[in-house]
């Protein structure tokens, strides 16, 4: 009897490769499952480990309901089998490792956001910059003519408040939901914000526009200093940065014209207050972060407006009618003063909305960055407007905080992408 042997190797004639006939599909289109003793060439060994490498590496959230040739953009038709070099192809979104992924759209590879073009950054920082200089001019003109920064800061908050509830009545702004946990988490950032916001407020009330931002551009000394105790480590690049800002912060107080003891104490607790409320925010708010940073900003307006507020009736209530008739003698028109108090009111909301949208268009370096020269242009805007007199020492004095300021943004920069090389 004959007998056929089905596991003989057949050659082809236009092929310097052998196949075997009794090879099942299977073998051939999953590499996966493919023997690597084989010496098939479609059984290479770096293909089929090229697969679970990436899989496990580029995509850290679960994909599994997707089929790989669908994750890794392959056509079901196998086209790779009859090519002499099969290509590989991921998608884009693995090559972007600083995007974070959607958790809603965990189904979804993370597409990367485009980056802003050099008009949309100089729009940006232009509107950032031109908001924050007409809020403290109009500011420090109310001040000037009705000194009770308790009343102010209330309104401004007030402002900021109606101004949220409006994009979320339209519809132009999504409104988070709010939960009690949500509510109870900023409690303890919004009772900071309203320390820091009140506390610059009686600073500008006391003191020059000028004198105030030197001050607060010491707002990472306070930073560095309060992280370290609760456990944070930084390099020696960091705590060398503070130096300046400590000298030079020093220098423009002891050489001030305005200067008043009030007006530092008041500066400096408004580092204090922000500071803490960023920690505290770090640390209470980690489970909410699907709500955007204006949203977040939004909220915590309308909570500190119920902390301030009360207080600041107690603090200046009785004096307010007097004072208000005083303002409106100076002016010679009430209208004069209700603009200047809405306009401070506006834009103390409006740039902090848009250093919330410059913070989510650049990187954290770049609005550090943004964030010193902001302080330079308000200074120099505000010695231009109300004409306050400088001396040489004091201006060298604002510089070297300023340039020290500068130096430690770079530093905790260059800090976050070690830690994220090692992540």
């Amino acid at each position: 009897m004959l007998t056929l042997n089905l596991n003989t190797t057949v050659p082809f004639s236009k092929s310097t490769h052998h196949y075997p006939i009794n090879a099942s599909p299977s073998s051939l289109l999953t590499p996966n499952t493919r023997s690597h003793t084989s010496s098939s060439p479609l059984q290479s060994p770096t293909k089929s480990s090229v697969f679970p490498r990436i899989h496990s590496h580029s995509y850290p959230f679960s994909f599994s309901s997707k089929p790989t040739s669908q994750i890794f953009g392959l056509t079901p038709k196998f086209p790779s089998l009859f090519s002499s070099k099969p290509k590989l192809q991921t998608p884009k979104a693995s090559s972007s490792s600083t995007s974070e992924p959607n958790s809603n759209e965990e189904t979804k590879p993370a597409v990367p956001k485009p980056k802003a073009t050099t008009r949309q950054l100089a729009l940006i920082f232009g509107l950032w910059y031109f908001q924050n200089i007409v809020f403290n001019i109009y500011n420090k003109k109310v001040l000037n003519i009705f000194p009770f920064p308790w009343l102010l800061a209330s309104f401004q908050l007030f402002a900021g408040s109606v101004f949220m509830l409006v994009l979320w009545s339209l519809k132009l702004q999504p409104c988070p939901k709010i939960s009690k946990a949500f509510t109870v988490a900023l409690l303890g950032p919004a009772l900071f914000h309203t320390i820091g916001h009140i506390s610059a407020c009686v600073s500008f009330s006391k003191v020059a526009v000028s004198f105030t931002h030197v001050i607060k551009s010491s707002e990472p000394v306070f930073s560095v200093v309060f992280s370290s105790f609760l456990g944070d480590t930084y390099p020696l690049q960091v705590w060398l940065s503070i130096l300046p800002i400590v000298m030079g912060c020093s220098l423009a107080a002891v050489t001030e014209v305005s200067f008043n003891l009030q007006g530092l104490w008041g500066a400096l607790i408004s580092n204090v207050g922000f500071v803490l409320r960023n920690i505290y925010s770090k640390r209470s708010l980690q489970s909410f972060k699907e709500v955007d940073g204006l949203n977040l900003y939004g909220w915590i307006s309308i909570i500190s407006l119920f902390y301030l507020f009360p207080v600041a009736v107690f603090v200046e209530g009785p004096q307010w009618v007097q004072g208000y008739h005083r303002a409106i003698a100076s002016v010679g028109k009430p209208s004069t003063f209700y603009l200047w108090v809405l306009l401070s009111g506006v834009f103390y909301h409006l740039y902090n909305q848009s250093s919330y949208q410059a913070l989510d268009e650049i990187s954290p370096l770049t609005f550090s960055v943004g964030n010193t020269m902001k302080r330079v242009v308000v200074i120099v805007s505000t010695v231009l407007v109300f004409r306050n007199p400088v001396r040489p020492l004091n201006a060298l004095g604002s510089a070297v905080a300023i340039f020290g300021t500068f130096l430690y943004s770079q530093a905790t920069a260059k800090k976050k992408k070690e830690a994220e090389k090692k992540n």
